[in-house]
Order: C-alpha cells, then sequence, then structure tokens
C-alpha cells in the first residue's frame, strides 16, 4: 500500500468517525458517566442504589475534584425526593458499624478531590417520597463553602451496587447498603 493510499484511508475513517459524531445515532447513545461543576468544584459521577418497596433511607456517592488553589467544603444537601438529607460517615470500630452525621461537612482540599462512597462518607436522604427505582435520575441541590450551590443528578443503580455503573470506580470491596 502507498503512502498516498494509506494517508486517503485514514482520512477516510477520520471523516467517517466525524460524521457518526454528527448523526442522531451518536446522539442518542449515552455519556459513559455524568459529572456537574460550580466553581472550582466538579461534582463526578453522582449515584445511589435501588431501595425496595417501603424503603424510607437512600444513600448517594460521588467525587468532588477541587481544580483550585483554596479548600473548599460541601457542607450540606437537600433533595425534594426526600424530607431530609443529610452528610454521614460510615466506620467499622472494633468489628461494630457506625454512624454518625457529619458536622461541619466534607472538605476538599485544593487541587484535590475528595469521594462520598460506600464504607466512608455519604449523603443520607431521610423520608423518602418514593423508593428510588434503576434508571432514575435522582435530583440534589448540593451546597459549597466557596463554591456555592449546584444541581446535580444521582443516577440509580441497581439495589446493592458498590460503585457506579456509569463509568466511576469507587470502594469496590465494601457491600455495604443503606
Amino acid at each position: 500500500m502507498s503512502m498516498t493510499s494509506f494517508g486517503r484511508r485514514i482520512a477516510g475513517v477520520v471523516l467517517g468517525l466525524a460524521l457518526f459524531s454528527l448523526s442522531p445515532l451518536a446522539a442518542s447513545v449515552p455519556a459513559a458517566a455524568h459529572g456537574f461543576k460550580v466553581g472550582a468544584i466538579e461534582v463526578e459521577h453522582p449515584w445511589s442504589r435501588a431501595t425496595p418497596p417501603g424503603a424510607k433511607t437512600g444513600a448517594g456517592y460521588f467525587v468532588m475534584v477541587n481544580s483550585g488553589s483554596e479548600p473548599d467544603r460541601l457542607v450540606s444537601a437537600s433533595s425534594p425526593a426526600a424530607e431530609k438529607t443529610e452528610i454521614h460517615e460510615m466506620s467499622i470500630q472494633n468489628g461494630v458499624m457506625n454512624m454518625r452525621k457529619v458536622e461541619g461537612g466534607v472538605a476538599i482540599p485544593a487541587k484535590g478531590s475528595a469521594a462520598l462512597a460506600p464504607g466512608g462518607f455519604h449523603l443520607m436522604l431521610m423520608g423518602l417520597k418514593a423508593p428510588f427505582k434503576e434508571g432514575q435520575m435522582i435530583p440534589l441541590t448540593l451546597t459549597f463553602e466557596k463554591a456555592g450551590s449546584v444541581e446535580v443528578e444521582l443516577q440509580v443503580d441497581k439495589m446493592g451496587a458498590t460503585s457506579p455503573s456509569h463509568g466511576a470506580s469507587a470502594d469496590e470491596g465494601e457491600a455495604h447498603q443503606h
């Protein structure tokens, strides 16, 4: 194959990919992940688990990335899907699981990140108005000390999920469910 023939083939593949990306079929392909940004904070891959019928609590997980030169802090959260939303931390001490409300929020270091994941910091959505169903998007408002507030959506994955199915990886070894 001559170099010009090879070059034309490459150009054809690139053109084909460019045209596909503009096609309606490409537009209907869901993104592998979803993220939201406010100020220097990006909230990546917010997710939750489906809840059984009658469940009164659900949980929220995501990664917060701070691209700024100053630390920030997640100070509160709220959702129309629940009566109350609190930041909690789960830990195991002497073989006993402990869950507690976090006072003062979760710190996000400058040029760093903080994760809300099963087995650690997480959001507790209490007094659910309806069970979370797999595939549903749950609206959530997050408020940061410096960056302000941002509207995000928790993507509901299957019951018992230990990480989001849409592109992020949380603590794969933790199977604790709220």
